[in-house]
């Protein structure tokens, strides 16, 4: 089962250092996806690997605090609720139609009398 690994690495300051982060953690193998975000200093690594593996890779740049480990559960949530909102709208829309042409109908039926 995939897990989500959420890692601080106080040594990614600027884009190269962010990319060379990547780069270290992506010959990991297991990984499935990197983020990292700059202004928390964080990388969220997703996939079947060793999360001393990941610290250890990371450690070259710097100093790294493993904040969190867990199943990698939550982007499922997300597309599943985006799903259900497109459904919604979907839905919707298939209402106003069904209104307007209800609508025609009884002016013409108006008109007729």
């Amino acid at each position: 089962m995939a897990q989500k690994v959420i890692v601080l690495v106080t040594g990614m300051v600027d884009d190269k250092t962010k990319q060379k982060a990547m780069e270290l953690v992506a010959d990991i193998s297991g990984v499935d996806s990197i983020a990292a975000d700059l202004k928390g200093n964080k990388m969220t690594v997703i996939g079947d690997m060793d999360v001393v593996a990941v610290a250890k890779k990371l450690k070259k740049l710097g100093r790294v605090d493993v904040l969190s480990v867990g199943p990698a559960k939550e982007e499922k949530k997300e597309e599943k609720k985006e799903e259900k909102k497109e459904e919604k709208k979907e839905v919707k829309k298939e209402e106003k139609k069904e209104e307007k042409k209800e609508e025609k109908k009884e002016e013409k039926k108006e008109e007729k009398k």
